[in-house]
Parts: C-alpha cells; sequence; structure tokens
C-alpha cells in the first residue's frame, strides 16, 4: 500500500462526509478507547471525561488505560500496577456520578511476546469488560509511535518496520488474550509508508482476527496525528468488512475534549464500506448491534 494510493483513498472518501456533523441527530456508538493521567500523558478525570461523553450524547463508553508493564520502569508512558485499584475507583466514581451513562472497565494492553502470561495475570485482577490489544513495540526498545524514536525509524526500511509490526499484530489476534485490537495500522502514524505493497500482510492479520472472533477499531485519533488518516485505512476497512472482522469504534481520547470525535465522520466510514452493525463488550462477552 503506497502513500499516494493511501491518501488518495482517504481524500475521497472522507470528501463524502462534507457537512456531516455531531449535531446531525445520529446514535453515536461506544467510545471503547479512552485514556487518563494515569498513563503520565493525558489530562481531565475520568469523570471530566464522562461529562463530556454525555454532553456528547454518547451513552456508552469504555476507558481503556495503558496496561501497568511487567516493570514499572519499562517507559514512562504506562500506568503503573500500584495505580490499578485507583484506576478503578476513578472509574466507580464517574459511574456514580453519571449514572445514566453506561461505564465499561477496560485497558488497553501491549502485545508483546513473552508477556503473556503478565496479561492473564492482569486479566484476573478484575471483572473487565474487554481489553483492547495493541502494538506499539516492535522491540523491546522500539514503540513507534513514540516521537521520540523517530531517529529508530529512519534507521529502517519502512517496510521491515510494518512487517514487524504486522507480524505481532496477527500473533496478538490469535492469542485468545483480547476482544479488540485497536489502531490496526499505526505504523503510519509518522507517514512513513514502504513502496512494497503491505495488503497481503493485513489480509493474513484480518483473517486472523476474523477467525478469532476479535473486532478491529475505527480509531480516529489518527486525524489529529501527522497520517492524518483515521486508523485503519479505507482500503484495510474495506477489507475487513469484505472478511466479515467485527468492529467497534475510539476516540483514544487523552482530553475530555477528544472524547468521541469525529465519530459522526467515522460512522459514515463504516458505512461507506459496507459495515451496518457494531459491538459492545460486557465481562469480556461480545453483543452485535445495528450500526445507527
Amino acid at each position: 500500500m503506497r502513500a499516494e494510493a493511501s491518501l488518495a483513498a482517504v481524500t475521497s472518501t472522507l470528501a463524502s462526509f462534507d457537512g456531516f456533523s455531531q449535531d446531525s441527530g445520529m446514535a453515536l456508538p461506544c467510545d471503547y478507547h479512552m485514556h487518563t493521567p494515569l498513563c503520565h500523558h493525558a489530562k481531565g478525570e475520568p469523570t471530566e471525561l464522562a461529562a463530556r461523553a454525555v454532553a456528547m450524547g454518547l451513552t456508552e463508553i469504555g476507558f481503556s488505560e495503558h496496561n501497568p508493564m511487567i516493570r514499572n520502569d519499562w517507559d514512562d508512558w504506562h500506568m503503573e500496577i500500584e495505580n490499578l485499584d485507583a484506576y478503578l475507583g476513578k472509574l466507580h466514581q464517574a459511574q456514580k456520578e453519571y449514572p445514566d451513562l453506561t461505564i465499561k472497565h477496560a485497558l488497553e494492553v501491549d502485545f508483546i511476546p513473552g508477556h503473556e502470561d503478565w496479561i492473564r495475570e492482569l486479566a484476573r485482577r478484575h471483572d473487565w469488560d474487554y481489553f483492547i490489544g495493541s502494538v506499539h513495540y516492535i522491540s523491546d526498545t522500539f514503540d513507534i509511535d513514540n516521537p521520540f524514536k523517530i531517529d529508530q525509524w529512519k534507521e529502517r526500511r519502512p517496510y521491515d518496520v510494518w512487517s514487524a509490526y504486522l507480524e505481532r499484530l496477527t500473533a496478538a489476534a490469535a492469542s485468545g488474550l483480547f476482544q479488540i485490537i485497536g489502531h490496526p495500522d499505526l505504523c503510519k502514524k509518522f507517514c512513513f509508508y514502504p513502496d512494497e505493497d503491505v495488503l497481503p500482510l493485513f489480509r493474513t492479520f484480518l483473517e486472523t482476527a476474523r477467525d478469532h472472533e476479535v473486532a478491529i477499531e475505527i480509531n480516529t485519533a489518527g486525524l489529529r496525528k501527522d497520517c492524518r488518516e483515521m486508523y485503519p485505512s479505507p482500503a484495510i476497512l474495506g477489507m475487513a468488512r469484505e472478511l466479515g472482522v467485527r468492529l467497534t469504534f475510539g476516540s483514544d481520547a487523552h482530553a475530555p475534549e477528544e472524547v468521541g470525535a469525529d465519530f459522526a465522520a467515522a460512522v459514515e466510514f463504516a458505512r461507506s464500506v459496507g459495515y451496518r452493525e457494531t459491538c459492545r463488550f460486557t465481562q469480556r462477552r461480545c453483543e452485535v448491534v445495528p450500526l445507527a
């Protein structure tokens, strides 16, 4: 998937959304990807994000803070394990203050080979509604979406990074540890596009997600990044629909004003490739519901 083709596709797709706003009266889907200050790079307590969700007319949200890592010194952008109870307490407080808003408990969990037992340990610590499996690291020291690691991108062929990313993403989908795979083409964030065609690698990932009944998300945060494109691209989302992969939605909000960001456009994006259903999760069980 070359950069020119990807950008042309998203320009064409988003052009059809002109005039479609959050005020159009449509029912918006659940926002299942939201963060809190416990990850050290977000602002706004859960009560504040919940207030924003209510103001936007959302009826269900899910908090998915970055999981505690196997060591607290792994990096500086994951929640520490000793804050897990505080995290849950903040979610309970938000639910208490906004009883008409359904608030799901979740984590965004990094899939790193060799950490599977740690992920299972985290799963045992609470009755979670879902885990979002994400790949940020393609090695123990290279988190590909970290702006402070751009130099590592420049030292590698983009195709090699994308291939390593998709190998881990496919393994995450096959692991049985996750209900949703987050931002499935995160590797485009800084616009290091490979010259080679990577769609066959995405097909393998999507077939694996389908076979293991794992959803992918439309993540609107890509519009706020260098790539200026939702995750995933139109070509990948169209392939996901063709293959019968389940779908959720997430703003990847790191501040109250980002809750539900660009969701009207995301719904139209999903419908443009043929999606008519989305998923809700309760205690890791999936419910397929109509897409407004």
